[in-house]
């Protein structure tokens, strides 16, 4: 049986309802524990909680985006992302759900709509957002500079950046993906020295993991630099 932490390695309920469901996760972890993200995983997910699920739960479709999000299949997440949008959704669901919108409407490159999200969404955003951890936090600042950088705004996309981050122990990936999304916009902004150092931060930190839980956990996260460094994110 899964630990709450492998579980949460990637995003899994520390509860299933029932034992098939249990199982389901169990098998779908294996493919990431194998491979990590991977469309296969993806299409293994989307075949066990969501395709042929009568009633999906608004977790599995926020977490179905998010994992197509890791392979950079944004239109397949947003895709997905928008089958919750005439839901009720509200707290953390909601909090996650608008993350995932502004960032998936953002990496697309349709900035005019997510400055509209975000603007019918704010309210709700900062009221929510102390309550959220602060890898929540992270995430939603993230979107929120991939926003500005969609618009071109890139200055204030990088001050998104510097929001007072924590790191949280060894191999933080939230701080990797802070410091790969500096990268990104420094390219997008086409800032060659900026890029040097966004660079040179992104791999100092990816330097400093050790004893990762993954086979495939350096070589993915090479990748996200060197595809940010590429303005590709």
């Amino acid at each position: 049986m899964l630990s709450p932490m492998e579980r949460k390695k990637i995003g899994f309920p520390l509860l299933a309802s029932s034992a098939a469901e249990l199982k389901k996760y169990v098998d779908v972890y294996s493919l990431f524990v194998e491979n990590g993200y991977t469309r296969e995983l993806c299409d293994a997910y989307s075949d066990a909680f969501i395709d042929n699920a009568k009633k999906p739960a608004p977790f599995d479709i926020i977490q179905l985006a998010s994992l197509y999000d890791k392979i950079m299949d944004h239109k397949t997440a947003a895709f997905y992302l928008d089958k919750l949008a005439e839901k009720k959704l509200g707290g953390e669901e909601r909090f996650d759900y608008c993350t995932g919108m502004l960032r998936t409407i953002s990496k697309i490159g349709n900035w005019r709509d997510a400055e509209d999200f975000r603007t019918r969404n704010i309210g709700f955003l900062q009221k929510q957002t102390p309550k959220m951890s602060q890898k929540k936090q992270a995430d939603l600042y993230i979107a929120l500079s991939l926003a500005d950088c969609a618009a071109k705004s890139y200055t204030p996309a990088l001050k998104l950046l510097k929001f007072g981050y924590k790191p949280q122990g060894k191999n933080d990936v939230t701080l990797l993906e802070i410091f790969v999304t500096a990268v990104y916009i420094f390219a997008r902004a086409g800032d060659s020295e900026g890029l040097n150092g966004a660079v040179s931060n992104a791999e100092g930190c990816l330097k400093l993991f050790k004893n990762m839980d993954f086979s495939w956990e350096e070589a993915y996260y090479k990748s996200r630099i060197e595809n940010a460094e590429n303005g590709i994110i």
